[in-house]
């Protein structure tokens, strides 16, 4: 781990040779960068210059100019450079000063074992030491402010908060499912309009992804109802027999209320969230992994039961035959006439168990990925890059969805039973035991070849509409 953190959050110093008081080390190294001697320093020139320091990060040059170049020429002047330079040692020195706890204007190594700790990132002290010693120059262990800026200074990065930006459990990825944990907001994020352009996002990439694989999702549904040991149905069967009984549209079934739900579970998931973090961690401080586990399966679950008529409609609408129900509407209208508002939660307990386990496996196989990530693999940057989140996201999404799969099957045969008597009505337990003394353990995961089938379009369509979606409303990154 100290080997990911000390190249992705402590770059090496190259460049000892400026004094960052002096006006006259600055337009040295401004002069050392601006290579062409135009007077300018423009993105590949700096790129060349770290580099040529070993201070080379990926991105660093861009956003550096970016932050700098206020008269929006694409370059910096000697002006913009040293202003630049000046304001990110405020924010450096900002920082240091949050590492220092007990104030004595040293960094030691159980200050840094703290300080990611409360990022949600455990080491030892040996780690921690190995850390410093990265940007410890008179070999005392201890980094002073002279040598923290000196790392820094060139390095946009001004916080350790940097590499868990990258490594947010991002919300493009929507598989159909919505039970992970949800994702974590910045205070800076929270105090401007990037979260809600975020979720905004995130639901639009889920609505156009979910319909896209509306299909697959229709057929793991018919599957999980009406597939058994006696009666099994394929792929090519279900799909023929589906087309065969409504046509081609009818594989989108369900797909309407699928899409309309996913506005006010994500909005009442994550403030639910918000209100949990606080209820569970102290003024001030990170939250723990396992309290964030804690707190996102309760806003999971806060979000499933206010939404979850809505779930079993979708259901109903699924698996409805032609002329059954003339929409949502009326779909609502003769479950609540014929089988009373207890049948809007039909299978509502096995979904609220099934909350714990896929929330878990998912969040704890994604940090194992993320971590082992960046063991080994974290040289140049604390960005890991688009593929790697993906493949994390969908592997820890896919086992979480692997492990609660059983219980999710016993939900959805739950809310397609239109029995009028509620003692007719199985318990999750016996409906369990029923399947599998007719069809065997095997028979829990009736319909889980379409599920994994429609992971990997799901995962491509809601990352290609998320980005999108961000650079319109203007927070691509």
């Amino acid at each position: 781990m100290f080997q990911a953190l000390r190249t992705a959050l402590l770059p090496r110093a190259g460049c000892s040779f400026w004094d960052a008081d002096s006006e006259r080390s600055y337009q040295e190294l401004f002069d050392k960068l601006d290579t062409n001697n135009d007077g300018k320093v423009d993105v590949a020139e700096l790129r060349a210059g770290l580099k040529k320091m070993g201070m080379f990060r990926h991105g660093a040059a861009q956003k550096i100019v970016l932050t700098g170049d206020q008269n929006q020429d694409g370059c910096l002047d000697f002006t913009e450079f040293t202003k630049y330079l000046k304001d990110h040692e405020m924010k450096l020195r900002l920082t240091f000063k949050s590492l220092d706890r007990n104030n004595d204007g040293r960094i030691d190594a159980s200050e840094i074992q703290q300080a990611l700790a409360e990022l949600g990132i455990e080491i030892n002290r040996e780690a921690a030491q190995k850390i410093l010693q990265s940007m410890d120059i008179d070999g005392s262990m201890m980094v002073d402010w002279n040598e923290f800026r000196e790392h820094f200074l060139l390095y946009p990065a001004f916080n350790l908060e940097e590499i868990i930006r990258y490594w947010k459990h991002s919300l493009v990825l929507d598989i159909g499912d919505s039970l992970s944990i949800p994702d974590e907001f910045t205070e800076e994020e929270k105090s401007s309009d990037v979260w809600w352009k975020q979720l905004v996002a995130g639901a639009a990439a889920g609505a156009v992804s979910r319909t896209g694989t509306a299909p697959l999702d229709r057929l793991k549904v018919f599957m999980q109802v009406h597939s058994s040991k006696t009666h099994r149905i394929n792929l090519i069967g279900g799909f023929r027999q589906m087309i065969m009984e409504g046509g081609l549209m009818s594989l989108w079934r369900g797909n309407g209320i699928n899409v309309l739900k996913i506005a006010p579970e994500t909005a009442i998931k994550f403030m639910a969230y918000e209100q949990y973090k606080k209820l569970l961690s102290s003024e001030g401080k990170k939250i723990e992994t396992h309290k964030r586990f804690i707190a996102g399966s309760m806003a999971g679950a806060t979000a499933q039961t206010a939404i979850y008529p809505m779930e079993v409609l979708k259901t109903r609408l699924t698996l409805r035959k032609t002329g059954q129900y003339a929409g949502m509407f009326d779909c609502a209208k003769k479950i609540l006439r014929k089988e009373g508002a207890i049948a809007f939660y039909k299978g509502y307990v096995p979904n609220l168990i099934g909350i714990i386990p896929y929330a878990g496996i998912d969040l704890a196989v994604y940090e194992t990925l993320k971590n082992t990530w960046l063991s080994y693999h974290a040289k140049d940057s604390a960005n890991p890059g688009v593929l790697v989140l993906l493949g994390c996201g969908t592997i820890s999404s896919t086992c979480g969805q692997l492990a609660s799969y059983p219980l999710a099957l016993v939900r959805t045969r739950m809310q397609a039973q239109a029995s009028l008597d509620v003692s007719d009505q199985p318990s999750m337990s016996s409906l369990l035991r029923t399947i599998v003394a007719k069809d065997g353990f095997f028979g829990l995961y009736r319909g889980i070849l379409p599920n994994f089938m429609k992971v990997i379009p799901a995962v491509s369509i809601s990352y290609v509409v998320y980005e999108y979606m961000k650079t319109g409303l203007g927070i691509s990154k």
